[in-house]
């Protein structure tokens, strides 16, 4: 077990391509369902660009042009956090062990440092990962629980309040299979023409809880014909509404959230709409840290960074309000 207790730090170029640009890249951010910025300028200011759309004139001699767009820019908040995770000395070598042991291309019988490295990183990784996950969503700083930055169901409540962000509202309405396509329907209804305008893009999505995700595919379900029965018995892929994506927020374990008093929430927008930003690179001391305490006999992690999430136009999205 000698090898797996020798420290490792990464910082500057190797903490951002080994350790985090792998959680927000490719099919990792693709799962996520939003937009992740990694490394932007801190603080992180986010530019947004309006085309003028009646830029064309009855043609004439001499210059009448102005500006060719609209520009404004929002700030995304960063906090500064930190992941600790210990384990005792044997828990942690059998949990690495087993990452081990489970790749078809590890030689057994020659265990090198490289290959325990890659387990103890990926191990750590995820963790850290999944806690990212969840707090993107539900995190609030008034909470005792996933309080590090505020999420983006805190943000969207304050500008539901606030009267920016169309809805329709489904207070005191009991959501089952039978009504669950409603629901769909009028969040789409309430949304501004803007939002609408944006689905031949292809990136709109309702979000949603598990409940609702469950509930559209027992409507589905009671479909009749072949291909409900096959997506029945073989399960989906994925779910969609008249060709837009449905995403399941993956945090109806936590629910419900105090802030919002509701365990239901039901969003739709655009996908770049929803921002979440992380920087390893402007935070002196950022870095990710193993190490072996053998005081305490146990195998420590450590990682330091920022990170912050934005709505970046709460008008491009509409919600179906459950309060």
């Amino acid at each position: 077990m000698g090898l797996i207790e020798n420290p490792k730090t990464y910082k500057g170029r190797d903490l951002e391509t080994i350790f985090f640009r792998p959680m927000f890249t490719g099919e990792n951010a693709e799962q996520l369902g939003i937009r992740v910025l990694y490394n932007m300028p801190v603080p992180t200011t986010i530019p947004l660009w309006s085309p003028q759309t009646d830029i064309l004139q009855s043609y004439s001699s001499g210059w009448t042009g102005g500006d060719s767009a609209q520009r404004k820019q929002k700030s995304i908040d960063m906090s500064k956090v930190k992941a600790e995770v210990s384990f005792s000395a044997s828990d942690y070598f059998q949990q690495v062990y087993e990452l081990i042991t489970g790749r078809a291309d590890v030689n057994m019988d020659d265990l090198t440092g490289t290959e325990l490295e890659q387990a103890e990183t990926e191990m750590f990784r995820a963790a850290i990962a999944e806690s990212l996950r969840v707090t993107m969503w539900m995190g609030d700083v008034n909470h005792t629980k996933f309080n590090e930055f505020n999420g983006f169901l805190t943000l969207i409540y304050r500008y539901l309040v606030t009267g920016n962000v169309p809805h329709a509202s489904f207070s005191g309405t009991t959501i089952t299979k039978d009504n669950i396509a409603s629901v769909f329907y009028e969040t789409w209804a309430a949304a501004n023409p803007a939002l609408k305008a944006l689905k031949a893009e292809g990136n709109l999505a309702y979000f949603v809880t598990s409940d609702l995700y469950d509930l559209y595919e027992l409507y589905l379900d009671d479909k009749g014909g072949d291909g409900a029965y096959t997506d029945m018995v073989s399960g989906r892929r994925e779910l969609s509404f008249h060709g837009i994506k449905i995403i399941d927020m993956g945090i109806s374990q936590h629910m419900p959230l105090k802030a919002t008093n509701t365990a239901t929430h039901c969003i739709l927008t655009d996908r770049r709409n929803l921002v979440m930003a992380v920087n390893t690179a402007d935070y002196p001391g950022s870095e990710v840290r193993m190490w072996y305490n053998p005081d305490e006999m146990e195998n420590r992690q450590r990682a330091v960074f920022m990170v912050g999430c934005e709505v970046l136009d709460e008008s491009l999205m509409s919600m179906a309000s459950f309060l």
